[in-house]
């Protein structure tokens, strides 16, 4: 397998709106800051991060986002 192959993807939904109590985004569940440095994360950094995603959606409340 390839490097881009094993990498992580972006949790990115196309659905870009803050959520004004959490600070993260409500179609991914990341922060600003995270979003912002994703690209430049280790792998680690980010199975991290996607592991706390859903937790993150559901204590804000979003239960479901369409993708466009």
């Amino acid at each position: 397998m390839t490097d881009a192959e094993t990498a992580i993807k972006s949790p990115c939904t196309k659905v870009c709106v803050v959520h004004p109590a959490h600070a993260i985004c409500i179609g991914c569940g990341r922060s600003l800051d995270e979003i912002a440095r994703w690209i430049s994360l280790t792998d680690a950094e980010r199975t991290a991060i996607m592991a706390q995603l859903p937790a993150r959606l559901a204590a804000a409340g979003v239960t479901s986002v369409a993708t466009a």
